[in-house]
């Protein structure tokens, strides 16, 4: 196994997490410190991105020569593909997004997804998760590792130390902690590491006992 830590800053190096079949590298762009996903099946080298967020030329040299087939954009706010247009065009790749957020997302969307859809990549596949309230569309993506613990792409929808903003709405607030205790929590177990939007990494187990004081607290 790699070293991989998870925290990257904008302008430093990626972070790359070595698994036995897949390599995640994860960078930081953008005004609002976004985080990116390289994807590469080790088996075959094919390659997808997660959130083409923003610094085109930084994410082209990350992915180099041998292109992307794919790249699957979170959720339709806009920090988070700001260099999809950019990015599509250099490297054909498709676009892929939550059904319910494509039409949010500036850039078409060539396959919308739905809970439970299987994206698949070399000898890899991504499940997509739908969790409600950051925006109606959010998906997770799911990497089962058959050779180890699952790995967890959240979006915005869960960070260290809590959920999504739901921008003080009670509603899409219960939404989202009910999607992410019940299709996260209630489905993986402690070990799975996950990759949020922005900032540092986390597990499900360091979360889990926080989940009643995010009830609690609101937010």
């Amino acid at each position: 196994m790699s070293d991989y830590h998870g925290n990257v800053h904008v302008g430093g190096p990626a972070q790359t997490h070595e698994l036995a079949q897949l390599m995640i590298s994860k960078v930081a762009v953008g005004p609002m410190n976004n985080n990116a996903y390289l994807l590469r099946c080790r088996q075959t080298d094919e390659q997808v991105l997660i959130d083409a967020a923003n610094d085109a030329s930084t994410l082209l040299t990350l992915i180099g020569a041998g292109g992307i087939s794919r790249v699957i954009t979170t959720h339709r706010h806009g920090d988070h593909w700001q260099a999809l247009a950019e990015v599509v065009a250099k490297t054909g790749a498709t676009t892929i997004a939550g059904r319910y957020d494509a039409e949010g997302i500036d850039v078409p969307t060539a396959v919308e997804v739905e809970d439970g859809d299987e994206i698949s990549f070399g000898v890899v596949g991504l499940r997509v998760i739908h969790l409600v309230g950051h925006t109606p569309g959010s998906i997770a993506l799911l990497y089962d590792d058959p050779k180890g613990a699952p790995h967890l792409f959240t979006g915005d929808s869960l960070f260290p130390g809590g959920v999504g903003n739901t921008q003080g709405d009670a509603e899409r607030f219960t939404s989202l902690v009910n999607d992410v205790e019940s299709k996260l929590f209630a489905q993986l177990p402690d070990e799975t590491w996950v990759y949020p939007g922005h900032g540092a990494d986390t597990t499900l187990g360091t979360e889990r006992p926080h989940l009643p004081a995010w009830r609690e607290r609101g937010w």
